[in-house]
C-alpha cells in the first residue's frame, strides 16, 4: 500500500476527487485551505490581497497498482492548465489500523 499527498489548486478539488473515485481510491482526507508556493514555477497560494488564491490538499492511500494509473491522471490534469499547480508525492505505508 502506498500513501500519495496531493497539493492542488482548489480549482482542481472535485476534479481530482471524482477521478480518484473512478479509479476505485475511495478514501481520502483532505484540507481546504492550505497555503504554500511551488519550488520552481508556482504561484503562490496565500490567500492574501497580493495572492489570493488558495491550495487545498489531499491525502489518500492506494493500492501499489492503482498508484502509476493516479499519477498519471494527475500528471495530464497539470500539463492541461500548469498555471495552477498541482503536485503528487508518494510514501511507503509501513503500517495501517
Amino acid at each position: 500500500m502506498k500513501a500519495i499527498f496531493i497539493a492542488l489548486d482548489q480549482a482542481y478539488y472535485e476534479r481530482i476527487v471524482d477521478a480518484l473515485a473512478s479509479m476505485g481510491c475511495r478514501g481520502f482526507t483532505a484540507w481546504q485551505e492550505v497555503q504554500g508556493r511551488g519550488t520552481v514555477s508556482g504561484e503562490p497560494h496565500y490567500g492574501t490581497h497580493a495572492w489570493p488564491s488558495m491550495a487545498s490538499a489531499i491525502f489518500t492511500m492506494v493500492e501499489d497498482d492503482h498508484v502509476d494509473r493516479v499519477l498519471k491522471a494527475l500528471h495530464a490534469m497539470d500539463v492541461e492548465t500548469p498555471k495552477l499547480g498541482l503536485r503528487a508525492w508518494v510514501l511507503p505505508v509501513e503500517r495501517a489500523i
